[in-house]
């Protein structure tokens, strides 16, 4: 975990890369302050959407001052003005307290260490157990799966520290598994393809014996109890994006929002969602889709036709993890309340 939370700082270095293709341009906000004070609790996300009118921009109109030793960190008690270069919006940075470094002398070496954390891109404490644990698995891969006999000393349920038994066709050379427990199966609205069943994170084990079918394991770690039934899947090394590029994706995308976290239909900002489209579609981690809610069904009281309503523009969403038929996507802005079926586009 403190791996995945040094890797979330954001460097806006990396943000300000120039990005080809992009058919979109900057729109500043009628509302737009001149001047904003970065606070605790802000993220990236926040701070470009209170001047722009399509925050994924911001690397187009950031201008790094030199004078500050690494002006791409943002830090709280930062000040962020919109000033005008050669005619064309651009955001300085002037650093605040927090901000500030020290040297500190430790051995022969001097290091410069920031007083604060740098803010992040988006708020990750909403998807740390996506990033780092999640896993979207192929129909019959929990059924076949080893599963969960008993747990030790004849109990039912089992914790961390706890012993426990699980039977199935273990790999030898394997040490580590996760646990799981079947959550939502996926399937595609328009062409009700399976897409990927989630398998819920419970807990991670290590083998200290295998007899036979049968192994016993320790438990290191749970989300929640560990029960009977529960299916274990080897440890996959995934690699895991926490610092994220707000981008509109590189091919036209049409998605639509195939289930929301928590197996509730309303959507809301921050809620997690998942879509239909995935790396055989080639989105990617830090794409952004705008989100269009359904339009009303009604009847046209002349010709006496049941008439859909156009889609209305609801909200933005960024995709953070990627398998390959389907995708997790955060929702980082909601006009109105939002739901499973509604439409995702490129910006």
């Amino acid at each position: 975990m403190k791996k995945t939370l040094l890797a979330s700082l954001v460097s806006l270095s990396a943000l300000a890369a120039p990005l080809l293709g992009w058919a979109d341009e900057p729109r500043l906000k009628n509302s737009h302050p001149d001047t904003y004070s970065v606070v605790k609790g802000d993220t990236l996300w926040d701070i470009s959407a209170r001047f722009l009118e399509n925050p994924w921009m911001w690397p187009e109109i950031w201008h790094a001052n030199d004078q500050i030793a690494n002006p791409h960190l943002i830090f709280p008690g930062d000040r962020i003005r919109l000033v005008y270069l050669d005619g064309k919006p651009r955001l300085t940075l002037d650093r605040g307290e927090a901000g500030r470094t020290y040297k500190a002398k430790m051995g022969p070496e001097i290091h410069v260490v920031p007083q604060e954390e740098a803010i992040t891109t988006i708020p990750l404490d909403r998807i740390n157990a996506f990033l780092s644990r999640s896993r979207i698995v192929g129909v019959g891969v929990l059924d076949t799966a080893p599963y969960v006999l008993a747990g030790g000393e004849e109990h039912v349920v089992t914790g961390a520290g706890d012993t426990m038994y699980a039977r199935g066709n273990f790999n030898t050379e394997v040490k580590s598994y996760g646990v799981y427990r079947q959550g939502d199966v996926y399937v595609d609205p328009q062409t009700k393809e399976p897409l990927g069943i989630q398998a819920i994170d419970i807990a991670s084990v290590k083998q200290k014996a295998l007899n036979g079918d049968i192994g016993t394991f320790d438990i290191v770690r749970t989300t929640q109890e560990v029960r009977l039934g529960d299916r274990l899947l080897e440890t996959v090394e995934r690699s895991i994006d926490s610092t994220f590029f707000p981008r509109p994706p590189s091919n036209e995308t049409r998605a639509e929002i195939i289930g929301v976290e928590g197996g509730v239909n309303q959507v809301g900002k921050l809620d997690v969602v998942a879509l239909n489209k995935g790396e055989r579609d080639e989105l990617q981690v830090g794409d952004v889709l705008l989100i269009y809610k359904k339009g009303d069904t009604v009847r046209d009281r002349i010709t006496n036709e049941v008439i859909q309503l156009p889609a209305e523009k609801s909200g933005v969403m960024m995709v953070f993890s990627v398998f390959e038929k389907m995708s997790f996507g955060i929702v980082l802005e909601a006009e109105r309340p939002l739901r499973t079926g509604d439409e995702l586009r490129s910006p």
